[in-house]
Order: structure tokens, then sequence, then C-alpha cells
């Protein structure tokens, strides 16, 4: 028996045969069509209302890190889209795949700048792996299909769809919805594989530097696997800790915008950089300078343009577990004891530098011990979301991470991802814990959707490191301005302990180092979500022991 699809019910149809059981919106006339079918189908699609178009995006590019398959936002034309923006951008850089959907004035209105319109093209063209617009609801269950493919394929990233208002609502001829083939396994050369391997073979100290396609791929056991049988020690790119766990013999901390002093020392004596899964962007490579042209490359990645990018010494265009595994299975001898001795002493310096230091705050609450609370308190299975801004840098330093999905992070740099980025994660792993540690200023961006976190009855832990700042602004500003000319960097906070308990959450205030464990107690104890508003002190610059004079 043959049904007659409108364009939204072809879909909604669609996203249901390739496994989307979740979507993000803010609610918009222009795709009231495809609402009407998600209220049908609201037993096979959770849909999440947000309070804000930013809210919807970052949760569904957060969702997307722990699924590994595209997270879906839905957005009305115009201002709803252009609020969307940040966490398109955010999924491109973070190569996370992302469908957002966007309503758009009907199709006979289109190129007269009518109410609300833009051209997606131009806007989302840079910050996508493509744009694609249905002019007819016919058109819609292929144009779905593909952009679901194309945010997998090769690098991970977003895709926009934009759907005129008409083409949701009109008959669609489509009578069936095809369901997606699996995708075939995608493995390197194997002259290739034979060159990285005698280049493995003759050097003395190898580090891998690991990205987002390992934890994508959940390429983490053949990672582990090549570390063992290479002898390879690993730094982890910028924001993505748990591509193996913190306490692996191999693991000598992770890349952030600056060396620590520890890793300065040992990469003066790097001789192969073996990258698997990054496409060594800026933040991990402190803006392309890391990797030298005395260090032999090797790198792993699905996707010829990020090869071509960087001009490995080999290049490997091959998913990362089959391209470590052939890798694991072509070095046949033991790693030398030399490498081994290295990385061991590498690895000592390392678990030095992630002890946090006592008695190194100038203000009351001391963000080195509060790390050391959750170190001791989070369970190892937990996923901590965090904002951009200086507090982060204590929580990368000194937190572990014991399992691929312990993070999610804006390597974008975006701030206000946090907050929805943790309801993103906990509708991902309902019974987990799930941590957002957030300064005021991201707060302030993106808070309220703690409402929909309340809505949802989903207990998610926010913790606001509250400096009454910009602080990494303010940071800058000095080093390159001198204190006496901070300006335009400072902020009143709010009471968001009291603002949070208006909106129906748990919150507590925490002034001082001591309160910091039992109020965290109560809030993992608590069944629902809640916040923690802790005061800190913009002094207390960064994890590096970095101070401000005043």
């Amino acid at each position: 028996m043959t049904k007659n699809f409108t364009g939204g019910q072809v879909l909604v149809e669609t996203l249901i045969a390739h496994g989307v059981d979740t979507a993000f919106c803010l609610p918009g006339e222009s795709y009231l069509g495809v609402i009407e079918s998600l209220r049908d189908h609201q037993n096979e699609i959770r849909l999440i209302v947000n309070r804000h178009e930013s809210g919807a995006s970052f949760a569904a590019c957060a969702h997307a890190r722990m699924t590994n398959k595209p997270g879906i936002a839905f957005v009305s034309r115009g201002p709803g889209a252009s609020n969307a923006a940040i966490g398109v951008h955010t999924a491109r850089q973070d190569s996370t795949p992302m469908v957002l959907f966007i309503g758009q004035v009907p199709t006979h209105q289109l190129g007269r700048e009518a109410f609300q319109e833009i051209d997606y093209h131009i806007m989302f063209g840079p910050l996508t792996k493509g744009v694609m617009q249905a002019f007819t609801a016919s058109e819609v269950t292929e144009i779905t299909q593909k952009a679901l493919a194309l945010a997998m394929d090769g690098r991970p990233g977003p895709v926009v769809v934009v759907l005129p208002e008409n083409v949701t609502t009109s008959e669609s001829k489509t009578k069936e919805i095809p369901t997606p083939g699996a995708r075939p396994p995608f493995a390197a050369d194997d002259d290739a594989i034979d060159r990285a391997a005698e280049m493995i073979n003759a050097a003395r100290h190898p580090v891998v530097i690991a990205g987002e396609m390992v934890n994508f791929e959940a390429a983490n056991e053949a990672l582990e696997s090549f570390l063992q049988v290479s002898g390879a020690g690993l730094c982890a790119a910028f924001r993505r800790q748990g591509v193996i766990s913190t306490d692996h013999p191999a693991c000598l901390g992770h890349f952030a915008l600056a060396l620590a002093p520890y890793q300065k020392e040992m990469w003066d004596e790097v001789d192969l950089v073996i990258a698997v899964g990054t496409r060594l962007d800026a933040a991990t490579t402190m803006d392309f300078k890391l990797v030298s042209r005395e260090q032999l490359l090797i790198q792993i990645y699905p996707d010829r343009a990020v090869l071509d990018v960087n001009a490995p010494d080999v290049a490997l265009k091959s998913d990362c577990g089959a391209a470590l595994t052939a890798l694991s299975k072509a070095l046949t001898a033991p790693p030398p004891d030399e490498r081994l001795a290295w990385r061991h002493v590498h690895r000592e310096n390392y678990e030095a530098w992630a002890v946090p230091p006592e008695g190194a705050a100038l203000g009351a609450v001391d963000m080195n011990q509060v790390m050391a609370v959750l170190g001791q308190k989070l369970p190892d299975d937990c996923t901590v979301t965090n904002d951009a801004g200086n507090f982060a840098t204590w929580l990368h330093r000194f937190l572990p991470f014991k399992h691929r999905q312990a993070q999610a992070g804006p390597a974008a740099g975006a701030m206000g991802f946090a907050v929805p980025g943790s309801i993103g994660v906990q509708l991902a792993r309902p019974g987990k814990t799930v941590v957002a540690l957030v300064g005021d200023g991201g707060f302030l961006m993106t808070g309220q959707e703690l409402v929909t976190a309340v809505e949802q009855n989903l207990p998610i832990k926010v913790i606001v490191c509250d400096n009454s700042a910009y602080g990494t602004i303010a940071m800058h500003q000095v080093q390159r301005f001198g204190s006496e000319n901070r300006f335009g960097v400072n902020l009143k906070s709010p009471d968001f302990a009291a603002t949070a308990r208006s909106w129906g959450v748990e919150a507590w205030s925490v002034t001082r180092t001591e309160q910091f464990a039992p109020a965290l107690d109560a809030a993992l104890a608590h069944g629902g979500p809640a916040l923690i508003h802790l005061k800190t002190d913009l002094r207390d610059l960064a994890a590096s022991g970095l101070k401000l004079d005043s």
C-alpha cells in the first residue's frame, strides 16, 4: 500500500529510516509542516525545544560527538538561521557531523528579499560541507539522504538543508522511503603502510598526535594496540583528551594553545610525528609551528583535502582503525628499549605536571584544589563539557579523562557551548554523570538552556566559574598593553545560584575552596539539574600559574 507524503512527512520519515531519534529546535512558522510531522512521530524522534537557536545547534553538535551520528537541528529562517550559525562553525572546526534544517520563504518569493529571506548558499557556504535546497516536496527525501551522508563522509562536518515553507506542506510524489546502506571500510594502500612502518622502525622518539577521527570512528582500541606494539608516546590534540585514558603509560598529555614546560623539552627530541585522525589544526600545533621540517610526518586521515594541506612524508588516506591495525601488523620487531625508556621519562614528567599544586591561589577559591576534588569525586564514566575560557586550562591540565566520551568542548573556542552541550551529551548518555564547566560570560550567553534541562528532567550539573570578567580577553589585554589599560572586559555578575533556583534548578554558592566539596556532593546526589556558583578571582588567570597583577 502506498502513502501520499507531504514534504514535511517525507523529511521526518527519512530521518527515522536513517536512525535519527533526537532533534533540537526553535520552532518557526517557516517549517510548520515539519513540526506537524514530528508531532505525529514523537514516539520515534524526541524533539527538544531549546531557548535559543545557538543552544539548539550547540546541543546537536555535542549530541553528535557522543553518538558518532549526525546531530540534527531545526531553525526558522533569517534571524533563526543567523543565531544558529555559531553551532555550525563549531561543528566545522570540530569535524562534527551535523545537519541544520532551515525554514525558508515560499519558493515564489525567493530572490526578492522577502520577509526574513537570506541566501543560505552565500551565508553558510564557507562554514559547511554543503548547502542544499529543496524546490519541490519530491526532492526532500533525496536531499535529506545526501545531507546525512555528506555530513559523515571523509572529514565529518555540518551540512545545511534549506526548506521553503510551501515545500514542507505540499504533496510529494515519493511512495516509499529507502533505507541507507552501510558505509564500507576504508583502508590504506599496502605500499604506504610499508613505508610508514619503515619510518616508525627507524625513529628514536616517535610521538602520536591523536585527534577527532579516533573518537569518531571508535578506533581507540586499535590506537592502544598500536601504542603497545610501537612503543610510541601520545599527546592528544586540542580538546581531544580521552582518545586514550590519561592513565595509559603511553599518554604524555595533550596539546593546548601553548606547550607545557615538560613538553618543550620533550618535543625538541621528537624525530617522528604520527598524526592519527587529526587535521593538525592551529590550536593543536601552536599556529601550525609545532611540527618542524626536521621532524618526519606520517598522517592518517580519511580525507584527501586534509592530507594535502599538511603534505606529510607518508599520507595514509584511510579509516584510523584500519590504518593502525595494518601498521601494528607491519611492525614485527619489538620497540627498542631506549624508546620505551624515553617515553617513560616523559610520562613521569606529565604525571608530575598533572598534579594540582597547593597554596598557589591568590583568591579564596583555589581552582587547583577544585580540580583535585572533581578528580576524586566524579565517576570514571562521566562526561565533562566546557566553554571557551581560561578556567578550562585547569580542567584540561588536572582532570583525568578515562574514556573516549569523557570530554566535549569546542575546538573552535566558542563561548556558550557548555550548558546546551551538556544537554546534548546527557540525552546521548542517559544515566551517566554530565558536568558543564562554564565561565560567567559564557553562561550569560546560553545559561537559559538550563530551563530546557528542567523541562526535559535532565540531571546535568553546571559549575559557573565566575571571575566577573571576560578573563581570557583580560589576560591578552594586560599582556599586550599593561594592567593599567584593562578596559571593556569587566562584568558585573548576577547571583547565578539565585537565578538558577528561579528556573527550578537546585543551586549552591561557593566563595571559599573548602565549600566546594560538600556543594559538589550535594549537586551529584540531586536527581535533577543542579548548579554551583563558583566565585573565583581574576588574578588567578590560568592553570599555568599565570597571575594578574591587579
